[in-house]
């Protein structure tokens, strides 16, 4: 039986490898292409080439992390499936290689590639998406939402604080700072404006170029304002780099557990947190669809192919890749917007998908 594990992962492996590299080939061009419209356009000191070529790089693990499931499928389906037409398979089940050994031996292969999404998804994209971002801000520009930047919220004491952060610059730090804290009866009691910003280490922001203003009341009831400047301002926050980046970029790009303090932080201060509920909800089932995704190419295996037929069968298992990438994106939106439970809306492609595989399986085994 080691023998058969050895040839059947080396198998998979191999044609997992093949197809993740024509994928991630294939959306390193597009990427390129996409990127030549801003060559050039700051002139010779500005956004070129070679920085397009590099910001391009700095994309593939997050695009190796979304393709995972799809190339485990299509790899998977391409050696079961070349495995019946060659009648290999055959051979192996009436050497005594059930249905269930089967599926286990896939499932331990499934495994190798969870672990391996995991590994890409918390700890590779990030980072590399996180250099991608600021390699482009360097060249083309802070990195922002638009005209009106990226709001967050938190408690400090009984006062209420709205953070509004313009942009992130090429360094990392924040530009156009301002921070409007509310009192416990919801009056605005200070407005502090910064030009820039940067993370400090003890759970707090370095402000340059504050101005702050305080509003008060003089003793005879009328209001008052009290204005204050300063080069260099200590303002203590718990708001994590982690936070503002993702206030400014998309949610799925950063990791599970950052994302999940995030939700925390959310969830105290009152804020709505569905979204982000449902992306880490995302993130923790995303790897497990490489099981799924060995559980349905195993359905192949006990088919009986002609001669030639073998590519209709991998493209079927494109379309079944494809269609579980839109459903789970789709069922993601139809969960935030009908407010089904978080966990519930990330799960759901999988359990669906999980269930016709076996069903498929069982069919096949007990009908045919």
């Amino acid at each position: 039986m080691s023998t058969l594990l050895r040839l059947m992962y080396r198998e998979v492996l191999m044609a997992v490898a093949f197809v993740t590299l024509g994928f991630v080939g294939l959306f390193y061009f597009f990427d390129i292409a996409d990127e030549l419209q801003w060559v050039g356009r700051n002139g010779p000191d500005g956004y070129q080439l070679r920085h397009a070529l590099v910001y391009v790089l700095w994309l593939i693990p997050g695009h190796l992390y979304e393709l995972m499931p799809i190339t485990v499928l299509i790899g998977t389906i391409f050696v079961m499936a070349r495995l019946a037409q060659s009648s290999e398979f055959t051979i192996l089940r009436t050497s005594g290689l059930g249905p269930g050994r089967a599926l286990q031996m896939l499932l331990g292969l499934g495994l190798i590639f969870v672990v391996l999404t995991v590994a890409v998804g918390d700890y590779l994209a990030p980072v590399s998406d996180r250099q991608a971002q600021l390699l482009r801000a360097r060249y083309r520009g802070g990195i922002t939402v638009g005209q009106t930047g990226a709001w967050l919220k938190e408690r400090q004491g009984d006062n209420a604080v709205f953070v509004n952060v313009g942009r992130l610059n090429a360094n990392g730090d924040m530009q156009d700072l301002r921070m409007f804290e509310f009192d416990a009866v919801g009056a605005l009691r200070a407005l502090t404006e910064a030009r820039s910003g940067s993370f400090a280490r003890d759970e707090s922001w370095s402000l340059r170029e504050v101005s702050r203003s305080t509003f008060g009341t003089r003793p005879d009831g009328t209001s008052m304002v009290t204005r204050s400047h300063a080069e260099a301002l200590r303002w203590p926050t718990q708001i994590s780099a982690e936070m503002v980046s993702v206030a400014l970029l998309k949610p799925e790009r950063m990791g599970t557990l950052d994302l999940y303090h995030y939700v925390q932080h959310l969830e105290v201060n009152g804020q709505a947190a569905q979204r982000y509920e449902i992306e880490f909800w995302r993130k923790v089932f995303y790897p497990l669809s490489c099981l799924v995704m060995v559980v349905l190419a195993l359905p192949f295996a006990y088919l009986h192919f002609r001669s030639g037929s073998i590519a209709g069968y991998v493209f079927v298992g494109v379309m079944i890749g494809v269609s579980f990438f839109l459903l789970n994106n789709v069922f993601g939106y139809i969960g935030n917007l009908s407010n089904w439970q978080p966990w519930l809306a990330a799960a759901a492609p999988g359990l669906l998908y999980s269930l016709l595989s076996l069903g498929a399986l069982v069919w096949l085994v007990l009908r045919r």
